[in-house]
């Protein structure tokens, strides 16, 4: 069975998590990926430790990095020094078979190398080209670096707004936006994909974490737009007490998400037992609810210390009430959930041993995406790639012996 996007043919100029991971997302549907590096590989490469933790496992036959494997499966490798004239012209190469070129390298940089659209739209007037900036293309920080930490997180207004009243500013985790602004990424190139297919006409595509941050965070921007900005949570003052976070006897944490409150506020007393709260004058509407939400927040902290969080996970569901157990990254790896609905697949690697990666979030049911390769290490397919492009085996010993490609 072929992937969904099997006959795409994409040049991933990208490097640590945005960009490789919009690439592994078309990868794993069936594209076929090159991913272009420095002789010295991408900087993601070189990421040993993230917070104090070895990216490194240790299969069979050595040492794997994690890390460079859920961002890089499927691809394949070639390693070429773009900033010598030989090595661009094997990336012109490429670029002329391609259906998409993208890249998260500083616009300077692309166009001292001569690999902005302008030019390489000459090579191929069909290319989807597609460039991912910290900041955007024009305005006084356009030449600004910005990993997500900067762009997507602080300067979008996320970081300010996410914690609770008088916290510090919470950090977000590992490649977190980057991940989101990969979403924008391929449902960008599909579209430009399909433009294509109905006129013909390539396309340039400009994506932004800082733009990507600001519409993931677009319920409070809108609210800023129209004068009434949003205020942080504090979860003792919730105005919906049932849209709320609640800690129980095994210091466990949940997330209560009714939304409609008034529906579901007899279901959720009887859930806890406590009838006599359904008719209080105090809590018996949304509004009397709101203005005593802090009373009422108080009653239900002492109630939900009274049982573990798993026995309360039985009372909500027979009840009918909305919740979210909030569970941990390792909770998550064997919740069944999440392992009867393939979030998780075995990749083989040439070590000897096999790697449990997490899949991409959407399913082809006539197509399903799949995992067929581990990352490639550095220049793992340059020769064969060359081959491909028509150098000979001379051309190529020529080229390694000029330090163009590994």
């Amino acid at each position: 069975m072929t992937g969904i996007l099997e006959g795409i043919r994409v040049v991933d100029m990208g490097h640590v998590v945005a960009v490789p991971a919009a690439c592994a997302t078309l990868a794993d549907w069936g594209a076929e990926v090159l991913k272009i590096e420095p002789l010295s590989g991408e900087m993601g490469r070189g990421f040993k430790r993230i917070f104090g933790v070895n990216t490194a496992v240790k299969l069979d036959g050595g040492q794997v990095s994690w890390y460079v494997q859920v961002l890089n499966r499927n691809k394949k490798g070639l390693a070429v020094d773009l900033k010598k004239e030989a090595g661009r012209d094997i990336l012109y190469k490429l670029v002329q078979r391609a259906d998409v070129f993208i890249s998260n390298y500083e616009l300077g940089s692309l166009k001292r190398l001569k690999l902005d659209y302008a030019t390489l739209s000459q090579f191929n007037p069909k290319l989807i080209y597609g460039v991912l900036t910290g900041y955007g293309t024009v305005g006084p920080d356009k030449d600004e670096r910005g990993f997500d930490y900067a762009a997507a997180w602080a300067r979008s207004g996320m970081q300010h707004q996410i914690g609770e009243r008088g916290s510090p500013p919470p950090p977000q985790r590992g490649g977190m936006m980057d991940r989101t602004v990969a979403a924008h990424i391929v449902g960008g190139i599909l579209a430009a994909l399909l433009h294509r297919e109905k006129t013909g006409e390539g396309q340039e595509l400009e994506f932004s974490l800082y733009h990507s941050g600001v519409w993931t965070l677009a319920e409070d921007i809108q609210a800023a737009l129209m004068g009434t900005p949003l205020p942080k949570q504090d979860r003792t003052k919730a105005a919906n007490p049932i849209f709320n976070s609640y800690s129980t006897k095994d210091g466990r944490w949940f997330q209560l998400v009714m939304l409609q409150s008034d529906i579901q506020w007899p279901d959720f007393c009887r859930a806890i037992d406590r009838p006599d709260l359904e008719n209080d004058p105090r809590f018996n509407n949304m509004d009397t609810r709101e203005e005593h939400c802090e009373e009422l927040i108080r009653i239900l902290d002492e109630i939900f210390t009274s049982k573990n969080r798993d026995e309360w996970e039985r009372c909500f569901r027979e009840n009918n009430c909305i919740y979210g157990r909030v569970a941990t990254p390792v909770e998550v790896t064997t919740d069944p959930q999440a392992v009867a609905n393939g979030f998780f697949a075995e990749i083989h690697h040439p070590s000897g041993g096999e790697m449990k990666v997490v899949t991409t979030p959407v399913k082809f049911r006539q197509n399903p995406a799949s995992l067929r390769n581990p990352a490639p290490e550095i220049g793992q397919h340059t020769e064969e790639t060359l081959l491909d492009l028509g150098y000979s085996w001379d051309d190529i010993t020529q080229l390694k012996e000029q330090e163009v490609i590994l």
